[in-house]
């Protein structure tokens, strides 16, 4: 077992990472407990496949637990459900020094994140990331909330886990097209501030996707470890936190166009969303022509999406995908901040790019979509 630590004052917190971790959760939870037992908010799919050794880990170390199950899917994360979560640990009497247990993806740890952040104004809460992004980014940081019609993760907190528990062993369960969503967060942290990790990528990533559980253990600490560093310099993206969201403003935009669906998962958002984001810096100038070559050769050697064109059904045209990005949490005093690149490794944050740059993008990238 791996340990990256998050140092934050008196918010700091591990994130540990190895196969079954999920079967010493017990002990693992235990000495953060006052009483013990724990709530565990679950989704269907996860609950039908781990809910079970979850249970009996947390009993080996003589932990009980109470569990609601939710439906899966990025619609999940959603005011009903909010309020579904806080009402059930309302009903529970769970209290402010009891625990909260996210069990599940991405969606599921930020919405009951959320949750524990409103809930008597703020309850612990611990992460079990159960697919590959929550594992390597989601989980970690302390961002949590769910979307609106206005877009996604527009009404949230940040409210840091007290403890993550990445268990590689569960990935894989995982739809190979869920594992490699998952890889869009992957990639992204060599894109944006390792090229060393980008070149690991590059020769590991296949054998890793393939079930290599070394491998995938060692791509989650790299990516938690990176992420950790840049937690610890800014939690709540006043400065360089701003750079994990390479991809992510293309991303964004396009899971509103697709209506939150399975049409395009967010990982996948992510991917297409980094293509587009060096793709963009060299038309601007800013990196060389090979490095968008190189990334989409990448992703297409992994097997994940990369283009508008892999986006099965309709899409709006550039200028209402110009509008969703303006709805963006980057927006400052108007102008939308992206997230370039000189160079793979090399990102960085700016406001100082031409619409039309943006737009031109779009329509080309639009237009390579099969009619």
């Amino acid at each position: 077992m791996d340990t990256v630590h998050v140092p934050l004052g008196a918010r700091a917190y591990d994130v540990r990472i190895g196969q079954d971790l999920i079967a010493r959760a017990g002990d693992e939870l235990a000495p953060l407990l006052a009483r013990p037992k724990v709530w565990v908010v679950t989704e269907e799919r996860v609950a039908d496949l781990h809910l079970g050794r979850l249970m009996a880990g947390l009993a080996a170390g003589g932990v009980a637990m109470e569990a609601l199950i939710l439906p899966p899917g990025e619609s999940t994360k959603s005011w009903p459900h909010l309020i579904r979560v806080v009402e059930w640990l309302l009903t529970e009497k769970v209290e402010r020094r009891d625990v909260v247990v996210a069990f599940g993806g991405g969606v599921i740890g930020d919405l009951v994140g959320f949750a524990a952040a409103i809930l008597r104004r703020g309850v612990r809460f611990v992460q079990v990331p159960t697919s590959l992004l929550a594992q390597v980014d989601s989980s970690v940081g302390g961002k949590t909330g769910i979307n609106t019609e206005h877009g996604k993760n527009l009404v949230g907190a940040f409210h840091q886990p007290a403890l993550v528990l990445a268990d590689v062993a569960v990935l894989g369960t995982l739809a190979p097209r869920d594992f490699l969503a998952g890889y869009g967060e992957v990639v992204k942290y060599g894109l944006l501030g390792d090229a060393v990790f980008f070149d690991w990528l590059e020769s590991n990533a296949p054998a890793m996707a393939a079930g290599d559980l070394t491998l995938r253990a060692e791509a989650v600490r790299w990516s938690v470890q990176m992420k950790a560093d840049i937690v610890a310099r800014d939690e709540t993206e006043q400065g360089d936190r701003a750079l994990l969201n390479l991809g992510h403003t293309f991303c964004h935009a396009l899971e509103a166009a697709t209506g939150y669906s399975d049409r395009l998962l967010h990982g996948e958002g992510v991917a297409i969303g980094c293509a587009l984001a060096f793709e963009l810096s060299a038309r601007m100038g800013l990196c060389a022509q090979e490095d968008p070559s190189r990334v989409r050769a990448h992703l297409a050697a992994m097997g994940t999406k990369r283009d508008l064109s892999d986006i099965e059904g309709a899409l709006p045209d550039a200028d209402a995908l110009l509008a969703l990005m303006a709805q963006d949490k980057k927006v400052v005093d108007g102008k939308l901040r992206f997230i370039l690149a000189r160079g793979i490794g090399e990102a960085f944050v700016t406001a100082d790019v031409p619409g039309n740059a943006v737009r031109n993008l779009l329509v080309d990238a639009l237009r390579a979509r099969p009619r």
